[in-house]
């Protein structure tokens, strides 16, 4: 097949969507395909272009993958008016760039305008096109921005591109289940896929990179990997350590990375029990995180159901426990549960922060079970040939082939779980049953 994909992230960027978008190209191309990638220049998680990228566009290729880059602004603050503005000058470019005739057509959602403005493209030239999506635009609207007025009209866009696409590529069957019963997205043209742990085997503790980092054999590090926006709601991390530093606590709270609420969480003040990391290459990151005694994810409290952190999977790589100051009905809290890799505290509350942090600090054996349990599930669950297999599948539907996976061949219709689904879940089987199961016996509520 000839395949566009049109998403704003991609390489180098090294966290949130990039990775995905990245190894997903990459894979396509590997298995014979005929990829080309349009995307914006390098900005995340730093929010602004980074340097050494020039001119209003730039052509490369990156392992194998045609990239065309188009400029486009950046915004400095997290207003979602002005990311808006970003994605309409990218979508804009993205949908009068050249495509040459591809037989199927990717976009990534985020971002949203511009993936709306692709499959209108796609839709007007009669090239099958499938969205996927890693945040639903929606939820984090009326989840982060209560009450802004454009948080009805979000949902409309959003709603209409999805139910406009061939089909749908969702992360996580409660993504699925949003997407049919709350954007009115037809059940069959559904395909979940999970995202994978696109990071090589965890290197281990590494002694070496604790020195280097200043931390010291008797701390714990607790350690937030990723973007500092709305959403991680890291004031209360800071609040936590202003705790630990005032018990004279021997635990650390490090965030690694950047986003537009750093200069904010900085000005709360500077502590013995807090450091800021900038982002590092992936070598240092993996020996970094995997140097960690404890990895956290911090969310704003009240999300639910917008996102599934992908830091999870870098996380579960490492063999490390998870502490997650989250909803507990919150999908981020779920995928926790499902893999038995952590504790879970209330999100928002310093206090419960740090209590958390100090009660595994404090019980070395619990950590490595955590730990252990997380290692399973990625090995089990998270595989990225797996994946690759689902989201090449799902374009091959878009495009009118079938597309049956081997371990779909075998599957019993005597067994009610394995019978065929509205939603396709491209998983190993065994798994799918599992996942199916634990959905059928929580029955979690979704919100609007």
């Amino acid at each position: 097949m000839r395949i566009v994909i049109v998403g704003l992230n991609y390489a180098p960027e090294p966290t949130g969507i990039a990775p995905y978008t990245s190894a997903a190209a990459q894979a396509l191309e590997a298995r014979g395909h005929d990829v080309t990638v349009i995307t914006g220049y390098p900005h995340y998680p730093q929010w602004r272009i980074a340097d050494g990228y020039q001119g209003s566009s730039c052509r490369s290729r990156i392992k194998g993958v045609d990239v065309l880059r188009l400029r486009h602004p950046v915004p400095s603050s997290g207003s979602l008016a002005k990311r808006l503005g970003m994605e309409l000058v990218f979508g804009l470019r993205a949908t009068f760039a050249r495509w040459g005739r591809p037989d199927v057509v990717v976009v990534v959602s985020p971002a949203l305008v511009s993936s709306s403005m692709a499959v209108a493209r796609a839709r007007l030239t009669g090239v099958p096109v499938v969205s996927w999506v890693q945040d639903i635009y929606t939820l984090s609207a009326s989840q982060t921005r209560k009450g802004s007025p454009l948080a009805g009209l979000v949902k409309v866009v959003e709603s209409a591109t999805l139910r406009a696409s061939s089909r749908v590529l969702a992360i996580h069957d409660r993504f699925a289940n949003y997407l049919s019963n709350g954007l009115r997205v037809r059940h069959e043209r559904i395909d979940v896929v999970r995202n994978w742990t696109h990071l090589a085997a965890s290197p281990g503790r590494s002694a070496e990179t604790r020195r280097r980092h200043g931390w010291a054999d008797d701390e714990t590090i607790v350690l937030h990997a990723g973007n500092m926006g709305s959403k991680q709601a890291l004031e209360h991390v800071v609040q936590a350590s202003q705790l630990a530093a005032k018990a004279g606590a021997r635990i650390r709270f490090v965030l690694l990375g950047d986003g537009n609420r750093r200069r904010a969480l900085e000005a709360m003040g500077s502590n013995a029990c807090l450091q800021y990391i900038d982002p590092l290459p992936d070598d240092e990151f993996a020996s970094t995180l995997a140097s960690a005694d404890i990895l956290l994810v911090n969310e704003l409290p009240g999300m639910t159901e917008m996102s599934v952190p992908s830091k999870l999977t870098s996380y579960f790589n490492t063999g490390l426990p998870v502490l997650a100051a989250v909803d507990w009905s919150s999908v981020t809290a779920d995928e926790v549960d499902a893999a038995g890799a952590g504790l879970r505290v209330s999100p928002g509350d310093a206090r419960d922060l740090y209590d958390g942090a100090r009660q595994l600090a404090g019980a070395p054996g619990l950590r490595a079970e955590l730990g252990a349990a997380g290692l399973r599930h990625r090995q089990q669950v998270l595989g990225e040939e797996a994946a690759f297999a689902g989201i090449e599948a799902s374009l091959l539907r878009a495009t009118g082939h079938a597309a049956v996976l081997p371990e779909e061949e075998d599957a019993s219709h005597d067994d009610p779980v394995a019978a065929p689904e509205p939603i396709r879940h491209v998983t190993p089987k065994a798994l799918a049953r599992e996942a199916l199961a634990r959905q059928d016996a929580t029955d979690l509520p979704l919100t609007a």
